[in-house]
């Protein structure tokens, strides 16, 4: 996420990139593709909110991270825009995936002849973590949420297909979805730099006057990696990344 961080810092935001937990020095034991990251996410949020007073935040984060950001997004609506990079569109379309990358199939293996698989695994989850995985769903977030969101998905990704950006699409025609051609996950920064710069700088000025997310309005809207922050009292923004495994 260092390039990222280094793009922000170029066009005067501030940066904050926390690891997500279980990865790098955070702590906790286990990835929990987006159950508790959500709460994470929302305790990077308040204390960017308490510490720094900000008038507007945004998020920015990818694969596995955008899913988180996509999915905090049912327990922190205040963001004033978001940007997610290759997310899933659901734990359980992404298992199915993993089943087939594993025999080189496509994921009509999790789905049909070895789904007992998958249900095996979710089962085991609820049973020995108290972990119920079929609520990690972004697509659902999206769909419930008024922050604008950009996708941002290469065509020739494959680790996590552009078909769950489209998912994500389909359900919620306002998400703004950026297809790379040429590019393999998580490649927009290196196939397409400038363009990158220019929708992803972009899309946070368009929002920065957001006021769909503002508190006083948090009883009205419908209930994750950088966080962009703009000040109320300084002309940059300030941007929150978890460090996140491609």
């Amino acid at each position: 996420m260092i390039g990222y961080a280094e793009l922000l810092l170029g066009h005067g935001f501030s940066v904050l990139m926390p690891d997500t937990r279980a990865h790098g020095t955070s702590g906790g034991e286990l990835a929990t593709y987006g159950l508790l990251e959500s709460e994470d996410i929302h305790g990077w949020f308040d204390w960017l909110e308490q510490n720094q007073h900000p008038r507007c935040i945004f998020g920015f984060a990818e694969s596995m991270g955008a899913a988180q950001l996509l999915q905090s997004l049912q327990t922190e609506p205040h963001f004033c825009a978001i940007a997610a990079e290759s997310p899933f569109s659901s734990f359980r379309e992404i298992a199915y995936d993993r089943v087939g990358q594993f025999f080189r199939t496509g994921p009509w293996l999790g789905r049909t002849v070895l789904r007992p698989v998958v249900e095996v695994a979710f089962g085991y989850a609820r049973w020995k973590y108290k972990m119920n995985f079929e609520q990690v769903s972004p697509e659902y977030a999206a769909a419930a949420t008024r922050v604008p969101i950009l996708l941002i998905h290469g065509l020739n990704d494959n680790n996590i297909a552009v078909r769950h950006s489209r998912k994500i699409v389909t359900r919620s025609p306002a998400v703004a979805l950026w297809e790379v051609p040429d590019t393999d996950h998580c490649g927009a920064i290196s196939t397409s730099p400038h363009e990158l710069e220019q929708r992803l700088v972009g899309w946070f000025g368009d929002h920065q006057g957001n006021t769909t997310t503002d508190r006083d309005r948090s009883q009205t809207t419908t209930s994750w990696h950088p966080f962009v922050q703009k000040l109320s009292h300084h002309p940059r923004a300030e941007c929150l990344s978890p460090k996140l495994l491609r």
